[in-house]
């Protein structure tokens, strides 16, 4: 398993959190997403032979919060 912490911006709310949290949690190969609202990151557990670090920084990109 792979574990990394990502810097994400954008997010100020609850919302936020259950906008990342759901969509990196639904990728296969994910095991753990847990957003840290105040330090703006995101920790993220997932098998990297699933599921690529691009394809999970894309997909809270897509829900419209920038990964630094």
């Amino acid at each position: 398993m792979e574990h990394v912490t990502l810097n994400v911006s954008g997010m100020s709310c609850g919302h936020c959190v259950k906008a990342v949290e759901g969509s990196v949690g639904k990728l296969q190969g994910v095991k753990k997403v847990s957003v840290m609202l105040d330090k703006g990151q995101v920790d993220v557990e997932f098998d990297a032979n699933v599921v690529s670090l691009n394809t999970i920084k894309e997909t809270i990109d897509d829900q419209g919060y920038d990964v630094k």
